[in-house]
């Protein structure tokens, strides 16, 4: 093909990648799209994708094209040479400098381009020079150019330190100590003297705004990429502490010591001040943002009077935004100030803020400012939270104030408790009668706000109380009378339920706050009078219930029940002054006497609301609560009404336990009979008649399932699929607290030798197609063979132990033999089937990790239990895709943690298995040492070792010189069993590559768990070593090579040819030296990062070799 032709060619090439680009952006049907994703995927993959990225760009036809050479530039940076890198960086900087009319998403494809070769390459030094730090004098040169140049020039320059504050590099190969030092280096050369620089060009835009319009498009967007660029900034994470951008809302920022002069300057802070006064809405929240940093700076970084100056003047700006509102209105605006103020608080201490000459003022207008607010509660909900963040601090702070000036906080935060209150109780009346989203319906939002409340009533709690007990009877008056009239509006009761909800709610915050503080005898009473008006209002709603009731106000109850145990239930919180109010009204005189009250509730919700799930849950919650800790589980245990639960756990006291109930609602049972066997277990000890009793209800169910189901000839409908999940979920939460042997072995005895595990047996043949039915009888075996606290091990004369691991290898066969021929689709393949193998992974790992079944005993008498189960586990493991292996984090960690309990007891079956079999399991611990998951990569160490070392024994048996000869030979299954593992020697010496990489990582994870296989691996394949060791020492610049070649020796001085645990441990010992010397050794002036890359690559190269091979 000539010039002319390849150039023909090269440009249709070009324009069928700007129609496909066309296509995926712009094309309505979906399976255009789906092609032209396809095809630009190849193209992405492709040899040549480089060359034409950048006749992409150089044609400029097409924005979309233009995109796609600028992402698959950025795809390509580690794959290319350092001298290619050096071009595209210059290219793409020209690029920009030229083309002033791209599109704003071709704008940051390129921009990200260049902070991540930027990134990448910092350390990389060519001809004594490191190029890629020449980035800020190389952005500088944009400054000085037109308004779009300097908007270019900013963007480059913030899009690069946030791409330097990154940890998530896997595109770039990057490890996380290589990102710290990348980033290290690039905080102590140019982050100072970038936020200096934009401080400048805020500085030159603020003086000269008279000659600026803000409102112009493109001096817009520079002032907002200036700002952008300063928050980045001040956001940088400088000591490397912050893994979790959602976690910063109140963290200290850790400005370096050089860049004091800066923040001692009073001219900065008031520069963003300044800049909030005079932008537009939507760039005026950026200043705010970058004070909200600036007011979280650690507090070392000033002595005390610096640090009272500093605070002076935020507080003085606080105070100023104050006085006149401006921009307060913008949402944007408002959110940030929240932030701002709640700053204040979480950096300061009361005390320091307290000496603020103008502090008087502020908390009045602040304290004015959160009433405000919270009457707005449409506007801007979220920034709530900040605000109530504030008070909640500074009231917490009380105690421990030492300034001889009054905190005023007593005068402000009855208001604020005020405001809340009524602003909650003014929006009902709106939201139900214009039908508006209910804030009750977000709990985790109102649980949130209860907590700081909680904290922020306890200041001035006589005001608090009075306004409480006053909102509550007038509320609870009206709503009495509104019920008990005929002619009542449905709204306005409606109306009342969640204005009592509120106070329900607020109620609980008030008594639960007594725990963080020192209380008084008036206090007490204040707490029974609140007590006493909810306990009043739930048994009037409870004689409601038959008829009618209100969830929302419900769920408020119990919320305040929870607060109750938490108040009353610890030795140190008991108080005789509340009782003595308490009983009084309610006859409750003690703590066992309020229990029983709290457990009627309980037994009234079970009977009367088992048609709301939410409500079920939260009561078995409340339940499970009361029934974990020893002290309530003693005084439960005595409570009429727990005997009656214990007695009468039957759908005609319960209806939530009848077959009426949606599979969603079922899920409760398990809570609620854990509950109930903790309870039934305080006192059991042996009495089985007692144990026996309670299990009638489910006695009586198992009877009545097994004249259906065990018949052959009946249909079961859907009431027995129900009753058969019923009793499923039932028994296992029976099963969860049953951790003494006695208690476990009645349990074993009423399943095994009443004939009832066969009907859970029958019910998984007949629909083990519907996981609805199969995930809960699957999971209660699952808990069944566990051995909790040794609770099947210890009686040697007991065959429960063989007798349970037989039943559970039936279900595990019945279920696999049909799973196993069940089409489904992708999207269902979980669900469906996945989901129930997992599980049964389970139960296999659980019955044969229990250590209370002897394996060798089945084959000793002709028993093919251990047989047929690990047969079918083999068959379920082969028809998993490895895909979907590591996609589904239970499956991958069930399938693992089995492998891992067959390596250790069961190598021997691992050896047997077919070659398809063994050669799946290799692949998979392939696949799990590249996992980013620790524990399933430690878990493949652990089988790794196992199984190489199985394999160095049985080859060492094949030159053993043993006299005996009969104690040591080699079978002929394990002769077989090595064939295959030479056959497929290539998997395990990729792994060797893939352990030997992890060592040079700068990010080595578990290298005592590498380390053990590893030695092994070295030991079986000498030649490959070998090999691999030159390729690395030869990857050194050649004044290292010695160096590295003796510490290659230096590993394995002292190694002998076993894979005993001594030798081993010696082998972790020098490993860890060799791997300590390694990773320093890129320090040296003279080392090369693009050699290090270089070698790692031919590592990886050598595994792909080997994989094209097999």
């Amino acid at each position: 093909m000539d010039k002319m032709d390849l150039h023909k060619f090269m440009e249709k090439e070009i324009q069928q990648l700007e129609t496909l680009c066309k296509q995926l952006y712009e094309a309505t049907d979906a399976s255009v799209r789906a092609d032209a994703e396809k095809r630009l995927v190849s193209f992405v993959n492709s040899q040549d994708a480089l060359s034409k990225c950048q006749l992409l760009l150089d044609r400029a036809d097409s924005s979309y094209a233009q995109l796609l050479a600028a992402s698959t530039l950025t795809k390509l940076i580690q794959g290319i040479t350092l001298g290619q890198r050096i071009d595209i960086r210059s290219y793409a900087l020209n690029y920009l400098a030229t083309r002033l009319n791209l599109q704003h998403f071709v704008v940051q494809a390129l921009v990200t381009l260049l902070a991540k070769i930027t990134k990448y390459g910092w350390f990389d030094s060519y001809k004594g020079e490191f190029i890629f730090q020449n980035i800020l004098e190389d952005v500088k040169k944009f400054l000085q150019g037109s308004v779009e140049h300097c908007t270019i020039g900013v963007q480059i320059l913030s899009q690069l330190v946030s791409e330097m504050n990154s940890i998530v590099e896997l595109d770039a190969n990057l490890s996380f100590s290589k990102n710290r030092k990348i980033a290290t280096s690039y905080r102590d050369q140019q982050l100072y003297d970038t936020f200096l620089l934009s401080c400048s060009l805020l500085i030159n835009a603020r003086d000269n705004r008279k000659n600026l319009n803000f409102l112009d498009e493109s001096q817009q967007a520079l002032i907002s990429q200036v700002l952008r660029l300063t928050k980045n900034c001040l956001s940088f994470d400088f000591i490397g502490s912050s893994t979790d951008e959602s976690a910063d809302d109140m963290n200290n920022v850790q400005i370096p010591t050089a860049w004091r002069p800066a923040f001692l300057d009073t001219n900065t802070l008031k520069l963003f001040f300044d800049l909030y006064q005079i932008l537009p809405n939507g760039l005026a929240s950026y200043s705010l943002s970058c004070l909200v940093q600036m007011t979280s700076v650690r507090r070392s970084l000033f002595s005390n009077s610096e640090r009272t100056k500093f605070l002076t003047n935020l507080v003085e700006g606080v105070k100023n935004i104050l006085r006149n509102l401006h921009g307060l209105s913008d949402p944007d605006n408002y959110h940030e100030f929240c932030r701002l103020l709640a700053r204040l608080k979480s950096n300061y201490q009361l005390g320091e803020l307290i000496g603020v000459p103008c502090y008087p003022e502020a908390i009045e207008l602040i304290a004015k400012f959160t009433v405000q607010s919270l009457h707005m509660w449409l506007f801007a909900p979220n920034s709530v939270h900040y605000l109530l963040t504030l008070w909640q601090r500074m009231v917490a702070s009380v105690p421990y104030v030492k300034s001889p000036d009054p905190h005023l906080l007593g005068t402000y935060t009855p208001e604020v408790i005020k405001a809340y209150i009524e602003s909650r109780l003014e929006a009902v009346p709106l939201i139900v009668r214009d039908n508006m989203e209910d804030p009750l319906d977000d709990l985790c939002m109102v649980q949130q706000q209860l907590e700081q409340l909680s904290v922020i009533e306890r200041c001035e709690y006589n005001k608090t109380c009075n306004l409480l007990v006053q909102h509550f009877d007038q509320k609870a008056r009206e709503y009495e009378n509104l019920i008990q009239s005929l002619n009542a509006n449905p709204i306005d009761i409606t109306v009342h339920e969640l204005q009592l909800t509120w106070l329900v709610y607020i109620i609980g915050s008030a008594i639960v706050g007594r725990l963080s503080v020192t209380t008084s005898d008036e206090h007490d009473n204040m707490d029974a009078e609140l007590v006493i008006r909810v306990l009043q209002l739930m048994s009037l709603t409870d004689s409601r219930l038959p008829q009618t009731g209100c969830e929302k106000l419900e769920l408020a109850i119990l919320s305040f029940l929870d607060q109750v145990r938490k108040m009353h239930s610890s030795d140190q919180a008991q108080k005789a002054t509340v009782y003595k109010r308490l009983n009084e009204v309610f006859g409750l005189n003690d703590e066992q006497m309020l229990l029983s009250f709290i457990n009627r509730k309980i037994i009234t919700n079970l009977k009367f609301w088992g048609r709301s799930e939410q409500i079920i849950t939260k009561t078995l919650v409340l339940l499970s609560d009361l029934s974990v800790h020893f002290n309530s589980v003693r005084k439960l245990a005595r409570l009429e009404e727990v005997q009656f639960m214990l007695t009468h756990h039957t759908s005609e006291h319960f209806p939530f336990l009848g077959t009426s109930s949606s599979l969603n609602e079922m899920r409760c049972r398990t809570m609620f009979y854990t509950a109930l066997s903790r309870l039934l277990m305080f006192d059991l000890g042996e009495d089985e008649e007692r144990f026996y009793n309670f299990l009638t209800p489910l006695t009586n169910q198992f009877e009545s399932l097994g004249n259906v189901l065990m018949d052959t000839k009946s249909f079961p409908n859907d009431e027995v699929k129900k009753a058969i999940i019923g009793l499923a979920r039932d028994l296992r939460g029976l099963a969860l607290p049953l951790n003494a042997r006695i208690q476990y072995t009645m349990l074993f005895e009423w399943l095994y030798y009443t004939d009832y595990l066969p009907i859970l047996l029958r019910a998984v043949e007949l629909w083990a197609h519907e996981p609805a039915i199969t995930t809960p009888v699957l999971k209660l075996f699952a808990e069944l063979v566990h051995c909790r606290t040794q609770r099947l091990a210890g009686n040697v004369s007991s065959p429960m132990g063989i007798l349970l691991f037989r039943e559970a290898s039936k279900l595990i066969c019945i279920y696999g033999n049909r799973i196993l021929h069940l089409e489904v689709s992708t999207d269902q393949l979980y669900p469906m089937k996945l989901k129930g193998i997992s599980i049964c992974f389970l139960i296999l790992k659980n019955a044969l990790g229990g250590n209370y079944v002897n394996c060798g005993v089945f084959k000793l008498y002709g028993d093919d239990t251990l047989h047929n189960v690990l047969n079918i586990v083999a068959k379920l493991i082969l028809s998993i895709r490895q895909s979907d292996l590591l996609e589904y984090p239970k499956l991958a960690s069930a399938y693992y943690n089995l492998l891992n309990c067959l390596s250790q007891d069961h190598v021997t079956y691992l050896a047997t298995l077919e070659p398809r079999a063994f050669v799946y399991v290799l692949e998979t611990l392939t696949k799990g040492l590249a996992a980013l998951d620790s524990a399933i990569y430690i878990s493949c160490c652990t089988i790794l070792d196992s199984i190489v070392s199985y394999i160095f024994k049985q080859l060492q048996l094949k030159i053993s010189t043993f006299p005996n000869k009969k104690l040591r030979s080699l079978t002929r299954e394990n002769s077989q069993f090595l064939k295959v593992v030479e056959l497929n020697s290539e998997l395990l010496q990729s792994m060797m590559s893939s352990l030997l990489n992890n060592v040079l990582a700068e990010d080595c994870r578990n290298q005592w768990s590498m380390s053990r296989p590893l030695l092994v691996l070295i030991l079986l394949y000498e030649d490959y070593y070998r090999s691999l060791k030159e390729t690395i020492i030869r990857g050194q610049p050649v004044e290292k090579q010695q160096t590295m070649a003796q510490w290659f020796e230096d590993l394995m001085v002292g190694i002998e040819r076993n894979v005993s645990s001594k030798n081993k441990e010696k082998f972790t010992q020098n490993l860890s030296t060799f791997r300590r010397d390694v990773v320093n050794l890129p320090k040296s002036a003279t080392y090369s990062t693009e050699r290090y890359a270089k070698c790692r690559r031919m590592t990886i190269y050598h595994k792909r070799i080997h994989s094209k091979t097999k």
